[in-house]
């Protein structure tokens, strides 16, 4: 399975494969026919609850990957996570994301998850 979390704002690489946005609000400053984004399922961004409390600085990292995965346990995100899921079976997935920091954000939790099963 391939999976790969890159910044949104980077240019697309030939080798991306199926491009998914997976924050929430669309990224500021970029136009959506620049992104080149296949798919934005909304249901597998954290709640906004969650991503205001993680960036408010009120836990660590670890704590918001537990919190944002019992997210993804709830049926609609469950869903959502399968189909994509699905997509990393057939090819390349690129998970997009606005965040500074790529590495801890919900881009990385939810490529973790895509690479367990």
């Amino acid at each position: 399975m391939s999976v790969r979390v890159r910044r949104v704002y980077d240019p697309p690489e030939p080798d991306d494969g199926v491009r998914v946005l997976v924050d929430r609000l669309w990224p500021r400053g970029l136009a959506k026919d620049a992104a080149h984004v296949d798919e934005w399922p909304k249901g597998l961004t954290p709640s906004t609850e969650l991503r205001r409390w993680y960036h408010a600085g009120e836990g660590s990292y670890e704590d918001f990957r537990q919190r944002y995965e019992a997210e993804l346990a709830e049926p609609e995100a469950a869903e959502l996570l399968d189909r994509l899921r699905q997509s990393a079976r057939r090819g390349r997935v690129t998970l997009l994301t606005a965040s500074k920091a790529p590495e801890e954000s919900h881009a990385a939790v939810l490529a973790g998850l895509l690479k367990k099963r």
